[in-house]
């Protein structure tokens, strides 16, 4: 990344410096210099094996002042079903239909998808298509559930989905740099507080735009 706003951002941060959690909260709002309000990043690479099941870490987590952006939920339930999802505010709701159309048009329209457990052997026409997304429904994760109300409304304010990537690094937006900092740091303690994971070898915040900074583990 390059650019005159970036080069003086970048002017703000010691790179070789580990910044404590406090400061680094603080430091990302004065290194985003975009003229959108940008979200800030965690990016944390894992000290753990990715090649075997035992280690992958996947899950969801509601962050306490939310991450900024309001989030477009599908529900994929049955039809019986589906009077409620709309009750609960889905803002797309259908079952075998809904699956044939984004099947055939590859076309996604939607933030998170939520789906009962009844519509799984039948979702699973998508799964190659939503999984590399990261959208395909999952327990572990929430989103299969018959408590269509409540998870709508987790996944709709301030719960979010992690999931390291094939590089053993969990990418995540946990908020926006209008957020004052004592809320990032909040959403952030959330986040490493409540993350099964046994090690952690680092960790870069950033904005969208901005430069990493290194945070003291």
């Amino acid at each position: 990344m390059s650019g005159k706003r970036f080069t003086e951002a970048k002017k703000l941060v010691e790179s070789k410096k580990l910044y404590p959690i406090e400061e680094a909260s603080a430091l990302v709002k004065k290194t985003a210099t975009a003229k959108f309000n940008e979200a800030v990043e965690i990016h944390m690479r894992l000290g753990i094996d990715p090649s075997k099941s035992d280690q992958q870490v996947r899950g969801t987590i509601s962050l306490p002042h939310g991450t900024g952006k309001s989030k477009r939920v599908a529900a994929f339930v049955e039809a019986a079903k589906e009077a409620e999802a709309k009750t609960a505010g889905a803002d797309i709701v259908g079952g075998e239909e809904l699956i044939n159309e984004i099947s055939q048009k590859n076309i996604i329209d939607f933030d998170v998808a939520i789906a009962t457990p009844a519509m799984m052997p039948k979702l699973s026409k998508l799964a190659k298509f939503l999984g590399p997304k990261g959208l395909m429904p999952n327990p572990k994760s929430g989103t299969v559930t018959d408590d269509l109300a409540k998870a709508k409304a987790e996944f709709a304010s301030g719960r979010v989905e992690y999931k390291q990537d094939k590089g053993n690094v969990i990418h995540l937006a946990i908020g926006k740099v209008s957020f004052d900092s004592d809320a990032i740091l909040a959403n952030l303690n959330v986040l490493l507080a409540t993350l099964p994971v046994p090690k952690i070898d680092s960790i870069i915040l950033s904005s969208t735009m901005g430069p990493g900074i290194k945070v003291r583990l």
